[in-house]
This record gives structure tokens, C-alpha cells and sequence, in this order.
């Protein structure tokens, strides 16, 4: 099934369920008898029979389904409880154009894993707005991801037992500042501007994606083709992410994981395409759907 965080016009953030065979309708999750205060509460306290309850539309009080296209979608987290931990070039053919861009400041001969984390202060949601903030960024790029959601804190799990502690996937765009993130150390600051963490349009339960995830992902800028790939080309994969991660620090339900970005970014063209006011980014990942942002 699909979750979403929607408002109606009295904004406030309410949670909505979408189902197999009803596409462009969301449920009220109160159509169903239950009730959570916002999407992380959920992911910690919902149980196994209760999920099962939401991905039947008969269960629902009738007549209770609204138009998707009738509420403002929100990331389906708004305030993750801690940064959004990213995976930097987890994909081959992204390490190759990474290097290119600037080699010094892209790590691309490590064998681990490269993790760093994002200052989230509100993830946006579909159709909001990427800032250009002219003056302080002037090479401001996209980066579709998949993200995995934690359904369960977990510590010191091992590989094989790492796919049991998803809850589930959705899309984060990894909105960049090139010269910001290229003229430190660390990639913290260009990656965590305001506004810097489209994610949505909804979470995908991980019942509903085969494991491991081979999804196609990919973005267009105005309707241009950029990226085009498959999230099974990632170099570390899910399982293992989780549980390495998991061996020095507890992963809390919740937490969202951002897996790294293929070729076709703003910054491996030559020369750099990178976003102007006026752009529209759409990131896609099949069986999740797309995530629209308007750059302003």
C-alpha cells in the first residue's frame, strides 16, 4: 500500500492510505479506525494486523475517499526525528562523473561505503518549491534517490536479517549545492540548505517491492531526460548499508536512508546543466511514483 502525509485547506498534516486498485483515491487513516498523530508514530507503533486492515479499501468507512489530486502533498515525513543519512557515490557510473566534475572533493576510490548525513529542518513534499538562493548557490543541482525507510530500531543486525527492518521506500530528490559542498571538507552544509529534501510522493510498504529492490529510477529537468538507471546498480546495497550502520549506532524506526544517486546529474554534463529559477524536477522510481519540484 501507499501512505501518505496530506493536508486539506485547514493545513494541517493528516496520514492517508492509498490502495492496490483505486489509483488516484486516498483514505483518511481514520476511515479505518485508527489514528496516529503524525507518519514516524505510525512506523513505530502501527502492528502487523493493522497494516494488513489498511491495504483493504473495503475496510474503510464508505464513502470517506478523497481525490488525490484534491489535497496538497506533504513529504510523507516532514520532521524525520533525526538527519536523513545519505549514501554519497553508490553508483559506478555516478563515481565516474563525480570525478570528473572535481575530483579532490568526490571520494570515488574508497571501497566502503561513503555516508554522510542531511540537516532536514522540513522535508518538502511534492510540488513545492526548491529555493535557488541566488547568491549564496550558484550551482544548484538534483539528485534522485531511493530512500529506505526504518520500520523497527535495530541494532547490530547482520545482512541477512536487515530486509525484516524495512518498512518501506519512497523518493528523496538530494538537492545539492556543488560549490558549497565542493568548497568544505565535509559535504553537510551544501547538502542541508532549507528546502534541500524533496521526498514523497508517498511510502511504499516494503510487502509491495520484491527484495532486494531492482526498481527503474530516474529524473527529467523540464521534461529533458537526465538520469536513467536501476536502483539494483547500487554498490552497496540495502541489506548491507543497514547493517553496517546498524553495528555502531541504532537505526530508529523512522529513520530515513537515502541511497545515492546515478549518472545524469547536473554536474556530470559538460558543460554542467545545472538548475535555474523556472526549472521543473521530476524524480521518478517505478512502483513509488514521481516527485515534481518547481525551482524558484
Amino acid at each position: 500500500m501507499k501512505l501518505y502525509t496530506y493536508q486539506n485547506n485547514d493545513g494541517v498534516d493528516r496520514i492517508g492510505v492509498g490502495c492496490d486498485g483505486w489509483p488516484g483515491l486516498i483514505w483518511p487513516i481514520e476511515a479505518f479506525g485508527l489514528s496516529f498523530p503524525d507518519m514516524t508514530e505510525l512506523i513505530r507503533r502501527i502492528s502487523p494486523a493493522q497494516l494488513a486492515r489498511l491495504a483493504d479499501a473495503e475496510q474503510a468507512t464508505e464513502g470517506a475517499a478523497l481525490r488525490l489530486n484534491s489535497v496538497r502533498l506533504r513529504a510523507p515525513i516532514p520532521h524525520p526525528a533525526q538527519d536523513v543519512i545519505c549514501l554519497g557515490i553508490n553508483y559506478a557510473d555516478h563515481a565516474v562523473e563525480s570525478a570528473r566534475f572535481h575530483e579532490d572533493a568526490f571520494l570515488v576510490n574508497r571501497k566502503k561505503a561513503v555516508y554522510f548525513s542531511k540537516r532536514v529542518c522540513e522535508a518538502s513534499g511534492y510540488g513545492d518549491p526548491i529555493p535557488a538562493y541566488e547568491g549564496l548557490v550558484d550551482s544548484l543541482d538534483y539528485e534522485a534517490e531511493l530512500g529506505v525507510v526504518i520500520g523497527k530500531d535495530c541494532k547490530n543486525v547482520s545482512v541477512s536479517e536487515a530486509p525484516g527492518h524495512i518498512f518501506g521506500y519512497t523518493i528523496v530528490n538530494d538537492v545539492s549545492a556543488r560549490n558549497l559542498q565542493t568548497a568544505h571538507n565535509q559535504w553537510y552544509f551544501g547538502k542541508s540548505l532549507d528546502g534541500f529534501t524533496p521526498m514523497g510522493p508517498c511510502i511504499v510498504t516494503a510487502d509491495e517491492i520484491a527484495y532486494p529492490p531492482a526498481l527503474a529510477i530516474s529524473s527529467t529537468v523540464n521534461d529533458e531526460p537526465r538520469q536513467n538507471s536501476s536502483t539494483d546498480h547500487l554498490l552497496h546495497s540495502v541489506a548491507e548499508i543497514i547493517a553496517e550502520l546498524s553495528q555502531g549506532m541504532t537505526l530508529k524506526a523512522g529513520t530515513i536512508i537515502a541511497t545515492g544517486t546515478p549518472a545524469g546529474v547536473g554536474m556530470g554534463f559538460t558543460p554542467p546543466k545545472f538548475l535555474k529559477k523556472g526549472d521543473v524536477v521530476t524524480c521518478e522510481i517505478e512502483g513509488i511514483g514521481k516527485l515534481t519540484n518547481t525551482v524558484e
